[in-house]
């Protein structure tokens, strides 16, 4: 199965897209800081996808990239609403993007059942 086919590689993708040219309104003081790890964490969740999968490794290898693209999704709604809570979004922002990383993850929570089927 081809990452790119992959709906949550392309939610993903984009979302990292529009998060890292948000950050880039950020204060100066803080692109190296808060903007720079939310740049990280979101781009770490496709590019977790596309090491697992791209690999084409064991179902229990894609499950462990699959869960590392977990964790950053989660971590990403921390740094957003440290953001929120610093003024450099606003909450309407910070709901859209919340409600766009539970998406995604909910989709990976799938991705990772699959995985851990015995049919693989």
């Amino acid at each position: 199965m081809p990452y790119r086919n992959l709906s949550v590689y392309q939610k993903s993708y984009q979302l990292a897209l529009d998060v890292h040219r948000m950050t880039l309104s950020f204060p100066k003081i803080e692109q190296y800081e808060l903007a720079s790890q939310i740049r990280r964490s979101s781009k770490s969740i496709p590019a977790n996808i596309v090491e697992g999968m791209g690999k084409q490794a064991s179902p229990s290898d894609i499950k462990r990239f699959l869960q590392i693209a977990l964790g950053s999704c989660d971590e990403t709604t921390v740094w957003l609403e440290f953001a929120k809570d610093l003024g450099y979004i606003n909450q309407q922002i910070f709901d859209q993007l919340f409600l766009r990383y539970q998406e995604i993850g909910r989709m990976m929570q799938g991705l990772i059942k699959r995985y851990s089927s015995s049919s693989f």
